[in-house]
């Protein structure tokens, strides 16, 4: 998990997520990532629960939410994997427009040196 928090930590000091959280979230959940040097999978998607406590530990800015349409106010505000966890669920990372976003946010990562599986029931 070491390759995994330094590519997310990498995205967010970059901020490769911003206007695009939708399909960060939808590509992390839901597809393989590899990097392109060695092939080394760095995650073959993750539940809901361990993405929201790597934006926990990355104390991830909250506000991103409102991409995703919800107010940060709505969340729960003193648990953080649960405010994740909440807009996690919020976000609908099973619909088409995350996966067309996830598609977005895949070519992102190509131009940073990683491969991106194509979507579940792809």
């Amino acid at each position: 998990m070491d390759a995994l928090s330094t590519l997310l930590e990498e995205i967010k000091q970059g901020g490769q997520a911003q206007s695009n959280f939708l399909g960060f979230l939808h590509v992390l959940v839901g597809r393989k990532i590899a990097r392109q040097s060695d092939k080394a999978v760095l995650s073959q998607g993750m539940s809901w629960r361990d993405l929201a406590n790597w934006l926990k530990k990355l104390r991830w800015d909250p506000d991103a939410v409102r991409e995703l349409g919800l107010e940060p106010s709505e969340l729960p505000p003193r648990d953080r994997q649960r405010y994740w966890y909440g807009a996690i669920a919020h976000a609908h990372v099973d619909s088409r427009a995350a996966s067309e976003a996830g598609d977005r946010f895949a070519e992102v990562l190509r131009g940073m040196g990683y491969d991106v599986g194509p979507p579940p029931h792809a």
